[in-house]
């Protein structure tokens, strides 16, 4: 037996305002359900759920982090940019990755990055 993929489902308090943001970052909306409150988004290969339902104490802190591995970091930051999210610059980190960090309306936190040994 193996595991296939994993689909992080984030607790939040808009789906709505958080399929929005997740456009922005270049995702498209496969499933949604408004009566559920719920939405499975796509990005290539990579999918991630945003939930409603789940947010049984809205003012709860998220702690979660999602990290996003784009094949070139650099084209795809300038993207997000144009795309109208106010982000910050790349930054190499002490571990070896260019990325940057952001949240999301709802405070998850994204660190999005590559490798800077892969550099595009």
């Amino acid at each position: 037996m193996k595991i296939n993929q994993i689909i992080p489902m984030l607790p939040v308090r808009s789906m709505p305002a958080s399929v929005e943001f997740y456009r922005k970052l270049g995702f498209a909306v496969e499933d949604r359900n408004d009566d559920w409150r719920w939405a499975m988004l796509r990005f290539g290969d990579c999918r991630l759920m945003v939930d409603q339902s789940l947010n049984v104490h809205p003012d709860a802190p998220r702690d979660s982090v999602l990290y996003l591995y784009p094949d070139d970091i650099i084209a795809y930051h300038r993207e997000v940019r144009g795309n109208g999210l106010a982000i910050p610059d790349l930054e190499t980190t002490f571990y070896g990755m260019i990325e940057f960090r952001i949240e999301d309306p709802d405070g998850n936190r994204l660190w999005i990055g590559q490798d800077a040994s892969k550099e595009a």
